[in-house]
């Protein structure tokens, strides 16, 4: 080899490294050498080799070299490094993409132009970097020479659809749908297509398809130590394969399997991946747009679910676009719309129904916020599950009801959701209304029938077959009710104490379970320490909560939110928009730490954040801003709006309002405070939050856990283990037969006898024996009141603990 060849390949390995494949200048020197004669090519080819076995290269310039070896001998047979090569197409084909700089695809080339078999793998990794490739219009080429396998492999979904045959032509078309809406041209072959295999064939191939979206990887890829959670992601080839199929369905006549599997598919497409946020918006998009072609109460209702349930601020637009459409059409508001949209899941009644299958009958009741089915056989008599006709002679109307079960537990917790909503929603129905859409409705109807009204401004609940007041009167009996008397939802705000204990003692007589806090709502009242500051509240500042957690709470609870970063950044506080009010409430927050990997995830988001001040402004101020580092906010100007808007002061904030913000800053604190977070004795990293968790985990009770404190008092006495607890201050105090234990009543934390030394017991492990039923509960949803109870009745009984993290605890003195 001569010194210029090699000088000639160090120069050309140099460019490529410092400026890219894709340079013009490289460009132009590797067109010139493929016009060399093929001896001169091959001095090359053999100078990059020599290079590449000398290893003394990183691994990205090897890369370079083999990429070099292909393009310069490319048309030449035999060339070397032929085992390296195929062992960087192994690579390639567990990597999600690849740089365009690196030129990966010339590696592919040349081993198809060789005549070896490129592995499906490789496919779809040369597939998914053109789906990305902005600009490089060379890759996007390259990769629509591969028409084989018709999608990538790798998702569940996309192998099975890829084994029936009937859905061939389906498939390619559906690859097609890469724009926002389908076209009429796409339709129209979208049509003949489901013509020609039948729309029943179409529905009962693609459906079971959907039910696999978002299972685990058939293989996983390999992820870089700071990449987003690509095994997580949608293949985003495959993505619009699943576009189209979804539309198609759109094609479909609506049934409720359809509605059913589209609305599943819009929360697994929402669903979060770390590093990368919602999953594929896209196809969660195309869900909706196919729902809300779809006829029927069943898309409507399930419209009207989602409605409560997505918080990905583009899909809620497309659904709130949607439930919006069809009240203009029907001349309702939107809150009409979704009321109205509720459908009655076959119930024929208040929470029940009876199925005859055959000689048996399942019997389908509502008890509390799930649905159940007792069956009966033949005989008449209770059996556990479906008898063996059943399955045998009615496998479809089995499965049917067994979907429409699952159906109305999703349904119940959105409805629950809406109607906790509807405190600062300002809702007033007629009488009229009011019965038909929620007390008599048959399934709307078993939660509302757990509330507290105001009928024409008197309170009642339902019981024993008639809304009755606190002195038990049937209403109907006080006065002749019209149909257009005034109903509300009952707020404990500016009700008299002695009321409100009342109604809590009315419920445990009557045995009433709430679907959520009413009754036991806690109450935010103006605090001296506000009044003096007049403007802002520092009641829930100072904490260090888990921001994921706190994310995903806020968009539960209607707020607005976004992820802090450990970037030079700025980003406004979460906020709640209150248009009936005309109010904006601000909850001031920032991230915590500075240290990556330690403080932040491998992404640069932030495990963490630290509270500050909650605000109100009129909801058309402009908003503040503040760097994600931390630091002050500040209210930026926007065109054509005011300038600078002073916060409004606390007690111009109507009762209800203020109480109910709080109680949601208050749930932000309590849920997803590091303090309640069991294994935190040790401070966290570095032990930064020793004295936090510390203050916060044993120290004085919120509002919150006062409640929950005033209703172990009268929980307590009636539990299996009564005789060994107590509820004294702060704690829940438990006697067992090794120690004494004192259960905080804000965190569910632990202290035990002697010294109060700290117990760790994270819910949910395992060897421990099952906690006894508390029996009777006034209100669902409390986890930490659930957690405080199961603890107690396992410690009540601490030498029957056979879990060895606990038990080693046990027995350190």
């Amino acid at each position: 080899m001569t010194q210029n060849v090699k000088v000639l390949a160090d120069r050309l390995v140099r460019r490529v490294v410092d400026c890219s494949f894709h340079h013009p200048a490289v460009k132009q020197r590797l067109a010139e050498i493929q016009q060399l004669p093929p001896e001169e090519r091959l001095l090359l080819v053999e100078a990059f080799t020599e290079r590449h076995r000398q290893g003394s290269d990183t691994d990205p310039v090897r890369l370079k070299l083999l990429t070099l070896t292909a393009l310069v001998g490319r048309g030449m047979g035999g060339l070397p490094l032929a085992a390296e090569r195929a062992a960087q197409l192994d690579v390639l084909g567990r990597a999600h993409s690849f740089w365009y700089g690196d030129r990966c695809e010339t590696l592919v080339e040349a081993e198809a132009a060789a005549g070896r078999a490129l592995s499906p793998a490789v496919v779809a990794t040369v597939r998914r970097t053109a789906v990305g490739a902005y600009s490089d219009q060379e890759i996007v080429r390259f990769a629509g020479r591969f028409t084989e396998p018709v999608l990538n492999v790798g998702e569940p979904w996309a192998e099975r659809a890829m084994e029936d045959e009937r859905l061939r032509e389906v498939l390619a078309h559906a690859l097609t749908a890469k724009a926002a809406k389908p076209s009429a041209v796409w339709e129209k072959r979208g049509r003949a297509l489901v013509e020609d295999l039948g729309a029943e064939t179409v529905r009962e191939a693609v459906l079971p398809l959907l039910a696999l979206v978002g299972r685990p990887r058939t293989f996983e890829l390999d992820r870089a130590e700071y990449e987003p959670d690509v095994n997580a992601a949608f293949d985003p080839y495959n993505a619009n394969a699943l576009r189209g199929l979804v539309w198609l369905l759109a094609l479909l006549p609506s049934h409720p399997d359809t509605v059913r599997a589209l609305g599943s598919l819009v929360e697994t497409a929402l669903r979060k991946a770390a590093g990368l946020g919602p999953r594929n918006p896209k196809v969660a998009n195309a869900a909706v747009g196919a729902l809300a072609r779809a006829d029927g109460e069943a898309a409507l209702a399930e419209l009207a679910r989602l409605g409560t349930r997505v918080t990905y601020k583009g899909t809620l637009k497309l659904i709130d676009a949607a439930l919006q459409a069809r009240a203009t059409a029907l001349g309702l508001s939107r809150e009409e719309i979704e009321e109205l949209a509720v459908p009655a899941y076959g119930l024929t009644q208040v929470g029940k129904a009876v199925f005859g299958l055959g000689e048996a009958a399942a019997e389908l009741a509502v008890r509390g916020n799930r649905a159940v089915l007792v069956w009966r056989n033949a005989a008449g008599k209770p059996v556990k599950t479906a008898p063996a006709a059943v399955r045998r002679d009615h496998a479809e109307e089995l499965k049917e009801l067994k979907g429409l079960v699952k159906d109305i537990d999703k349904s119940l917790s959105a409805q629950a959701e809406r109607l906790d909503r509807q405190f600062l929603a300002r809702r007033r129905w007629t009488y009229g209304q009011w019965r038909e859409r929620y007390l008599d409705h048959p399934l709307v109807g078993t939660l509302a029938r757990r509330l507290i009204w105001t009928v024409d401004g008197t309170p009642v609940c339902f019981a024993d077959g008639a809304l009755r007041t606190l002195a038990g009167a049937d209403l109907t009996h006080l006065t002749d009710l019209a149909e257009g008397a005034a109903v509300e939802l009952w707020h404990p705000v500016g009700r008299e104490p002695a009321e409100v204990l009342a109604w809590r003692e009315w419920l445990e007589r009557h045995a009433v379970t709430q679907p959520f806090k009413q009754a036991h709502r806690e109450v935010y009242l103006l605090t001296d320490a506000e009044r003096r500051t007049r403007t802002y509240s520092n009641r829930f500042a100072a904490h260090v909560l888990r921001q994921h957690q706190f994310n995903s709470l806020t968009s539960a609870r209607g707020w607005h939110n976004r992820l802090r970063l450990c970037v030079d950044d700025s980003l406004p506080p979460a906020t709640r928009e209150l248009p009936q009010w005309g109010l904006r409430a601000e909850y001031w927050i920032e991230g915590e730490g500075e240290e990556y990997g330690i403080d932040t995830t491998e992404s640069g988001t932030y495990l963490r954040l630290r509270t500050d001040q909650v605000r109100f402004y009129p909801i058309d101020a402009p908003q503040n801003w503040a760097s994600t580092y931390g630091g002050g906010y500040a209210m930026w100007p926007v065109e054509g709006r005011r300038t600078e808007v002073e916060p409004l002061p606390l007690a111009e904030i109507p009762e209800l309002v203020l109480s109910e913000v709080m109680r949601d800053v208050d749930l932000f604190v309590g849920v997803a405070s590091v303090g309640n977070d069991p294994t935190w004795s040790d401070g966290g990293p570095q032990g930064r939050f020793r004295d936090y968790w510390t203050s916060y985990g044993f120290g004085e009770l919120g509002a919150s856990a006062e409640t929950r404190r005033a209703l172990l008092e009268r929980l307590v006495p009636r539990l299996a283990v009564a005789d060994r607890c107590t509820v004294e201050g702060r704690f829940l105090h438990v006697r067992g037969e090794l120690h004494t234990y004192k259960i905080h009543l804000g965190s569910g934390n632990i202290l035990m006898s002697p010294n109060d030394q700290y117990l760790c017991i994270v819910p949910g492990g395992t060897g421990a024996p099952a906690a006894a039923e508390p029996g009777y509960l006034p209100f669902e949803g409390d986890r930490t009141l659930a957690v405080i109870l199961s603890k107690a009745m396992l410690l009540a009984k601490d030498t029957e603990i056979t879990d060895p993290t606990i038990t080693s605890q046990l027995r350190r003195r």
